[in-house]
C-alpha cells in the first residue's frame, strides 16, 4: 500500500514518530463485536488496553496476534521531566522542528488530522500514525508505512506501537522518564513472507535501530535544553517560527532552573 504524503502545515504542533519507525494509516473503519480481545500484558509491560475504542482493538488484534516480529526497547531514561517528554510526544511537528534546527536529525513531521501525524525519518522510513489511545503514563499507536533500505527490499506494514512512561528522578534530583516501547509489526508483503524464517531477525534489527535513533534524538535535544537554552527558544522563534502556544511552552519550561540548572536571562530578548 502506498502513502500519500499530504500538503505540509505550518510547524504547529516527533518524538518518536520518531518514536514510531514504520509508520501509519489514517482512519478507524466501523466498530465491530468486542470479541477482538487485546492482551493487558506486552513484553511483561502492563497496557490499560481495556480503555482501547471497540473498533480499534479489532484492528490493533490482528497485528498483535499475528505480527511478522515483535521487538521490546527500554526501559530508556531520558534527561526530560515528564511534562516536556509528554509534550514533544504529543507534538511531533514540533519535536521535528527542533531536530532538525539543532542539526541532531533529518526529522520531518506533519499534522495530517487531529491525533494523526505523517512523518519521516529521512532515510527511508515514513508513514502516517494514529495515536489511539493517551493517558499521562500511555500512548498507543496504530501504524502503516514504508522502509527503502539498503539491506531491504522496499517494505510496507502496519504496527502497534505501545509507549509506557515512568518519571523518575537523576541521581542529581532533576527530574527524568523512562520509557519503555512494544511494537508489533506485519509486513505487506507476499513475497517476504514466504523467506520470512531468514529475514525475521534482520527486519527485527531494521525496526529496533529506527526506533532508537528517536530515543536517540530526544536524549539529544534534552542535552540541548539544559545546556544551552537560548539556542533552542532561538531556533523555535526563528522564522518559520513554531506556533505562538508552543514557543509559550517552551519560554515557560526552559526558564525553569529544575530543567536547565539556572535561569536564561536571554529568554526575555526574545517576542
Amino acid at each position: 500500500m502506498s502513502v500519500r504524503r499530504p500538503h505540509f502545515y505550518p510547524w504547529d504542533s516527533l518524538l518518536l514518530v520518531i518514536l514510531i519507525g514504520l509508520p501509519a494509516v489514517v482512519e478507524a473503519g466501523q466498530a465491530e463485536s468486542r470479541s477482538c480481545v487485546l492482551p493487558a500484558r506486552h513484553a511483561g509491560v502492563t497496557f490499560p488496553v481495556e480503555l482501547v475504542e471497540d473498533s480499534w482493538a479489532c484492528r490493533l488484534q490482528p497485528i498483535t496476534s499475528n505480527y511478522t516480529t515483535a521487538n521490546k526497547i527500554g526501559p530508556v531514561r531520558t534527561p526530560l521531566s515528564e511534562e516536556i517528554y509528554g509534550y514533544l510526544l504529543d507534538h511531533p511537528p514540533m519535536a521535528a522542528h527542533l531536530v532538525n534546527r539543532l542539526d541532531i536529525g533529518l526529522y520531518k513531521a506533519a499534522v495530517y488530522a487531529p491525533n494523526v501525524f505523517w512523518a519521516s525519518d529521512g532515510e527511508g522510513t515514513e508513514g502516517v500514525a494514529q495515536l489511539v489511545y493517551r493517558d499521562r503514563f500511555t500512548r498507543i499507536y496504530y501504524l502503516e508505512g514504508r522502509h527503502d533500505g539498503t539491506f531491504l527490499p522496499s517494505v510496507t506494514g502496519k504496527a502497534v506501537a505501545l509507549i509506557r512512561i515512568q518519571p523518575v528522578q537523576e541521581v542529581n534530583g532533576r527530574d527524568a522518564v523512562e520509557a519503555t516501547l512494544v511494537t508489533y509489526l506485519q509486513l505487506n508483503n507476499r513475497f517476504l513472507s514466504g523467506v520470512m524464517s531468514i529475514l525475521r531477525p534482520l527486519i527485527g534489527k531494521v525496526v529496533t535501530r529506527q526506533f532508537m535513533k528517536a530515543f536517540h534524538a530526544a536524549d539529544r535535544l534534552s542535552e540541548f535544553m539544559r545546556l544551552d537554552p537560548a539556542r533552542v527558544l532561538f531556533e523555535a522563534t526563528d522564522p518559520p517560527s513554531l506556533p505562538d502556544e508552543q514557543v509559550a511552552f517552551l519560554k515557560r519550561v526552559l526558564s525553569n532552573p529544575a530543567v536547565t540548572g539556572h535561569a536564561v536571562q536571554s529568554m526575555q530578548t526574545f517576542p
